[in-house]
């Protein structure tokens, strides 16, 4: 005997909205079962004889709508291992059906036949009732999973199943990170039926509506004010594209992957600036200038024919994904250094190509000091490296000693001591390694301090009616230690 599960749509919410076959069936099956009897044509079907029973019961036994439907789609198919299975859902079993997809998914690995019967779509009835042009574009999205890199503003969005005033905070909160919280919304109720109810609210009232139920959904309308779109990643593509455009702007359409090489050193360095400062809104910003350049970048590539963003970003998820196995793979990893040890490792088979050098990796466009901080981090690897801090201190002592003996005021001198001037900056930056400290950060934060105590000098001086020439040495020192009192 096959084994089958047929499952049928109860419409948008009105009787005569149901196709004759279906209406028929539901009447004569021996046995329906529901997925939820609150829906309207159940009252009417139920006067007219059709027997059923309702998984409404199964809403109570758990805290997550998954829970619910994977329990209801396993118990229809063991009940199908003895008898025809009759089912029926709201709406058309094809649109916002979980349950179903449940079933067409594991009915066939079961022996299970799954049959699709009709059913108008509650969407058919949204269309109608809030006179949208599909064509226009739309997306419909389930309210219960709803995140906000799904949400397309450009487009009609009707989010369904919003059941209850949880599900409707839920939605506001995520529809609220892209849009304000007065935009306006609709909240139609059966659509379509006797009962139905459209409402327009304002966003930051969704969850106040009571008269929400199983037959609600939000109709969000296309944004048309330009201003809202600038958190859409899209809308900052079209910006980029514009300002290089033919009609865009001259400095712009002028730049090249070269001429933009030194913007993206700055504005880095503004951002770790912004950080040392612990400024939120000025990194914000800062991380938006580097993000500029990043776009900039990607629109030339895409003018020139050779890259898009989109390039840009498929790579990048691609090699997270490959280098992260311990989170997308099976690999484990239970500290820090086990997931380093492992981006090393997974990056030289990439590479493929045996390198001539350990120090390869290490870019020469680096300033200095941290280059010096990368090529001694590569040489540890290897072993190459002191296992302990005395000997590197001991060797700070011999290079400062060097250092010093060659100042003996000759222009030889001067230029020997210039190395070992070098010598001593790196086998200082080899101590701060040991250390866990970056040099490059260290010394970040003392520009900042020096910074902040010479601007106290300079305000002091201009305090004092004297310019800095009236000023002897020690009575600058002297606001000097009064700065760092204050703890600039």
């Amino acid at each position: 005997m096959v084994k089958k599960i047929e499952v049928l749509g109860l419409g948008a919410g009105d009787l005569e909205q149901l196709p004759m076959g279906i209406y028929k069936k539901l009447l004569n099956v021996s046995h329906l079962f529901l997925r939820t009897k609150e829906h309207p044509v159940v009252n009417e079907l139920e006067k007219e004889g059709m027997n059923y029973s309702s998984f409404d019961s199964v809403y109570e036994k758990h805290d997550q709508f998954d829970a619910v439907y994977q329990e209801i789609a396993r118990t229809l198919l063991e009940k199908s291992q003895t008898e025809d299975i009759f089912y029926a859902v709201p709406g058309h079993p094809l649109v916002a059906e979980q349950t179903v997809q449940l079933l067409l998914e594991n009915g066939p690995k079961q022996g299970v036949e799954i049959i699709i019967g009709g059913g108008q779509s509650f969407i058919d009835a949204l269309f109608a009732s809030l006179k949208i042009d599909p064509v226009d574009g739309f997306q419909l999205l389930d309210g219960t999973m709803l995140h906000a890199s799904q949400l397309n503003l450009n487009q009609h969005m009707m989010i369904s199943q919003v059941y209850d005033q949880f599900v409707a905070s839920d939605v506001k909160l995520t529809l609220m990170e892209k849009l304000p919280d007065d935009y306006e919304v609709w909240i139609v109720t059966a659509a379509g039926s006797k009962e139905e109810v459209i409402e327009k609210v304002q966003l930051y009232e969704l969850d106040r509506n009571v008269s929400l139920n199983n037959l609600t959904s939000v109709y969000v309308p296309p944004v048309k004010d330009e201003q809202i779109l600038w958190k859409n990643f899209s809308k900052l593509r079209e910006i980029i594209a514009e300002l290089r455009g033919p009609d865009g702007c001259p400095w712009d359409k002028e730049q090249t992957h070269d001429s933009l090489k030194k913007y993206l050193i700055e504005e880095t360095y503004e951002v770790i600036e912004a950080i040392n400062s612990e400024d939120i809104d000025h990194l914000v910003e800062e991380l938006g200038d580097v993000l500029l350049q990043v776009m900039l970048h990607a629109q030339i590539g895409e003018d020139d024919g050779y890259f898009t963003i989109d390039d840009v970003i498929e790579g990048l998820s691609a090699k997270m994904v490959r280098r992260h196995p311990h989170v997308f793979g099976n690999v484990i990893a239970e500290n820090a250094e086990q997931v380093l040890q492992n981006w090393e490792d997974i990056k030289k088979k990439e590479k493929g190509d045996v390198q001539s050098s350990l120090l390869e990796g290490v870019s020469k466009s680096l300033p200095n000091l941290l280059q010096a901080y990368e090529l001694q981090k590569k040489a540890a690897k290897v072993g190459f490296d002191w296992q302990e801090i005395s000997p590197a201190l001991e060797k700070v002592k011999e290079e400062l000693e060097e250092f010093v003996n060659e100042l003996d005021g000759t222009e030889e001198g001067l230029k020997r001591a210039k190395k070992e001037f070098g010598d001593l900056l790196f086998a200082f930056v080899n101590v701060a390694r040991f250390l866990k400290i970056h040099p490059e950060e260290a010394l970040s934060e003392t520009n900042g301090k020096f910074k902040r105590r010479f601007q106290y000098v300079e305000e002091m001086v201009e305090k004092s009616g004297r310019t800095f020439e009236h000023h002897s040495l020690e009575e600058l020192d002297q606001y000097w230690d009064e700065a760092k009192l204050k703890g600039l």
